[in-house]
């Protein structure tokens, strides 16, 4: 699952969780690493610690021994006491003459040993060589880690006398219990804290996100044809209260805008509508100009065909008239936009109704129930399927072979499915686009408003109507539309 897919809401849940393990394992990690480093100070303070008391006891056996004080006379010096003194501090001791052999250990028997029984060349170079002729070295065996020390131990004139080694081994058993212990309680204290976490979490993140949903709801509310309502959000913080009133000074703009844009395309329309109708009108002028025109230069009383003469030009007025009487009762059915009256009508009757005003026999009308009922004015569904198979009748060739026009009308769910099919024309690409708007026209007669004022009515009654064509194979309108 990509990061940028989650939600707002779920991506500052994660987010607070994971802050809270980051801490939790950056805390527990510095725990321990303050554990193994206090450790280490520890025993090498102790091992230093022992170091000292243990060359203080050997210093006061050399000074209150009866031997010579000479490294060959140190295993007779510390022929008991070295027990005493290992007893004492619980710390082996090994003594060493200068040369690296060994000359006395606490240990019961080091023939066993070899490995104590001298020391190495680098070791010996390390202590004479250091400013203080000590060497720490550390080592593991057995999973155990071992200190082991070396240093100088002197008679009464300073002068070296021997090497002491302690073999020093690290027992972090108590320190890691303590160690243990705290991890536990730490995480004991985290699992608690974790869940306080997640629910600050989703607390917080529905506290954000409900402000954000809300600005989010009135954005998807908004639309350019309504009024939209300003968004009241109190005690929000600095960065929601900037969002909200740039939205609400958006919505103020929208509102000046809307407002223009309405009286723009009023303003529009009727330039288009005036040109369109002055248009129309001016074609049967033109002939019924000429027609005055000619009578009137040809007017003789005496001619005896006058009679004819005068009835060819009444009729030639009378049909200019007409059309300019059609031309008007289109632009104002047009114009009119159909009233929505919660009449519930049986559509099949009158699909059926409709259908007899024509004469066309290829004209077939299919429905899979004859009781689909539907809230819609009677007048204006008439207009819908009159104007659409009107539109398709025009579409079909005079000379069409088997001319067919299918009509068929079903029930989906909530929804009544219109269809008109016809095997005309179609319609080109081109042309597909400007279909429903007003004045688009590809008859030779008519002003284009037709299909426009289906496309009217369909959506005043929150419906819908598409089409699909293939030219020279013919053309199908949808139409959709609710029952209630």
């Amino acid at each position: 699952m990509k990061l940028n897919k989650l939600s707002l809401r779920v991506r500052i849940f994660f987010a607070m969780i994971l802050l809270v393990l980051i801490a939790s394992i950056l805390i527990a990690a510095v725990t321990i690493y303050q554990y193994n480093e206090e450790a280490r100070d520890y025993h090498k303070e102790r091992l230093e610690r022992k170091e000292r008391a243990i060359i203080s006891d050997i210093d006061y056996v050399i000074k209150e021994t009866t031997y010579p004080v000479e490294t060959e006379k140190v295993p007779l010096i510390f022929k008991d006491e070295i027990y005493r003194i290992a007893a004492i501090h619980g710390l082996k001791i090994n003594l060493y003459d200068l040369q690296g052999h060994l000359l006395k250990t606490s240990k019961a028997s080091f023939s066993q040993d070899p490995n104590i029984s001298s020391l190495g060349v680098d070791v010996l170079n390390t202590i004479s060589n250091s400013a203080d002729h000590r060497f720490v070295v550390k080592n593991k065996k057995n999973g155990e880690t071992f200190q082991s020390s070396y240093t100088y131990i002197y008679d009464s004139k300073s002068k070296p006398l021997a090497i002491l080694n302690l073999p020093y081994l690290e027992n972090d058993d108590f320190l890691n219990k303590e160690l243990n212990e705290f991890l536990e309680r730490l995480a004991y204290a985290y699992l608690f804290m974790m869940l306080i976490a997640i629910l600050l979490a989703l607390l917080l993140s529905k506290y954000i996100t409900k402000t954000l949903k809300t600005i989010a709801d009135k954005i998807n509310e908004t639309r350019l044809e309504k009024k939209n309502k300003k968004i009241e959000i109190q005690s929000s913080s600095e960065e929601i209260s900037t969002l909200v009133n740039s939205y609400n000074s958006m919505i103020d703009e929208l509102e000046e805008s809307a407002v223009q844009l309405a009286r723009s395309e009023r303003e529009q329309a009727w330039r288009e509508m005036a040109k369109q109708v002055a248009h129309e009108i001016k074609n049967p002028l033109t002939p019924m100009r000429l027609s005055v025109q000619n009578f009137q230069r040809k007017f003789n009383p005496e001619d005896p065909n006058i009679h004819q003469k005068v009835d060819e030009y009444s009729k030639t007025l009378i049909q200019q008239i007409d059309t300019m009487s059609s031309i008007a009762s289109a632009f104002s059915n047009f114009a009119k936009m159909p009233a929505q009256q919660s009449e519930t009508l049986n559509v099949s009757s009158i699909v059926k109704l409709a259908l007899d005003i024509f004469s066309e026999d290829y004209i077939e009308f299919t429905t899979d129930d004859d009781q689909i009922t539907a809230n819609f004015d009677r007048t204006q569904l008439i207009r819908v399927i009159t104007n659409l198979v009107k539109n398709s009748i025009q579409a079909i060739p005079v000379d069409k072979e088997n001319p067919k026009i299918e009509v068929n009308l079903t029930s989906e769910e909530h929804m009544v499915k219109l269809t008109v099919k016809d095997n005309g024309l179609g319609v080109s690409e081109e042309n597909k686009d400007k279909i429903f708007e007003p004045k688009f026209t590809t008859k030779s007669s008519g002003m284009g408003l037709g299909l426009a004022m289906v496309k009217n009515i369909v959506e005043t009654y929150k419906g819908n109507i598409t089409f699909t064509s293939q030219q020279e194979e013919g053309t199908t309108f949808t139409v959709l539309f609710p029952k209630t």
